[in-house]
């Protein structure tokens, strides 16, 4: 499988860590937040990558490279206009000719990206997400899944009245090429855009719910939780296949 890592976030809630650098080039305990993005894909076999860049790209190119020295193949494409997260991944279309991954470059997560890629293979989806829970899902999208787990509900950032799940979107995604069809050229949103077209055109489209670590690094206070989680030992050390100390 192939994978594109979003990384063209502004991360203005992040200020000033972002006035100078990409959301993804924040550090986290010495190493950019896009790297632990990078790392987990290539602990779970997926070395052929693509990033799309838009805020600050040089910061980004000039410290990956050409992924060699990360054990990964890694090819760059840059927006030059906004095009928005489904719009931003577009671009890298014939990049991805098979089954993929979509990942976020800020997220800090180990969650188990071969048991998702497993179960959206045998659900048939043409679209999957893995979800898990938090405490405030006023942040993210907030998603009901039948018995099947398809997706029957889905509400991106709800108001505290319109909350009806703490089970939210990871934005982490399993894509098959022929979704590239639901998306049209220039600015398209993954959240507000194409999941609910997918929705309601009954394409199959699946939420798994997964179990390890998931955080946003999208606030200054959750930024600073994740640094405290992974001193903790609470993220699996993917680089080595165990985790960092005794959670």
């Amino acid at each position: 499988m192939k994978a594109v890592i979003m990384a063209g976030g502004l991360g203005t809630r992040l200020r000033p860590l972002t006035d100078k650098m990409p959301k993804p080039m924040v550090p986290i305990l010495g190493r950019p937040a896009m790297e632990y993005a990078l790392l987990l894909l290539k602990a779970h076999g997926i070395t052929d990558i693509a990033a799309t860049l838009c805020y600050y790209p040089d910061l980004i190119k000039e410290y990956f490279g050409d992924g060699s020295r990360f054990g990964v193949n890694l090819r760059y494409f840059v927006e030059t206009e906004p095009l928005g997260t489904a719009g931003s991944v577009k671009q890298a279309k014939d990049f991805l000719d098979d089954t993929f991954f979509v990942i976020s470059g800020d997220g800090i997560t180990d969650i188990n990206l071969t048991e998702v890629a497993n179960q959206h293979q045998a659900s048939g989806a043409k679209a999957s997400m893995a979800l898990t829970t938090v405490e405030d899902p006023t942040q993210f999208g907030i998603v009901i899944t039948d018995e099947s787990d398809k997706i029957v509900r889905f509400i991106e950032k709800p108001k505290q009245d319109e909350v009806f799940s703490n089970t939210i979107n990871t934005g982490i995604y399993v894509l098959e090429p022929e979704i590239f069809q639901y998306i049209p050229d220039g600015f398209y949103d993954f959240s507000k855009n194409l999941f609910p077209k997918l929705m309601e055109k009954n394409v199959p489209f699946y939420g798994f719910k997964s179990d390890g670590y998931w955080k946003d690094i999208g606030t200054l206070e959750q930024y600073r939780q994740v640094q405290i989680d992974l001193e903790n030992g609470q993220l699996v050390d993917y680089y080595s296949g165990t985790q960092t100390t005794a959670s």
